[in-house]
């Protein structure tokens, strides 16, 4: 497989990616920097890959999620 192709991702990997990459191009960044920003998130989020198999693979880490969800709500936490 070559080098960057998304195929050994899974369809779920790619639905999020997807996400993440509409979400950073509405903040303003270009579409081959959100697409970059995207994948390196599902990598660091799964660690590099999902095997296909039930309980197969690692868990995921989803602080990556955590910590833009935080900083995408206003409250208490963010007030001058």
């Amino acid at each position: 497989m070559p080098r960057g192709s998304k195929g050994s991702y899974t369809s779920k990997q790619r639905r999020q990616a997807k996400h993440i990459e509409d979400s950073e191009m509405k903040a303003g960044k270009s579409s081959k920097v959100a697409a970059r920003i995207a994948y390196s998130t599902i990598n660091k989020q799964d660690h590099g890959g999902k095997k296909s198999g039930s309980g197969r693979g690692k868990t995921s880490n989803h602080a990556s999620s955590r910590k833009g969800g935080q900083h995408s709500h206003s409250g208490s936490a963010y007030a001058d």
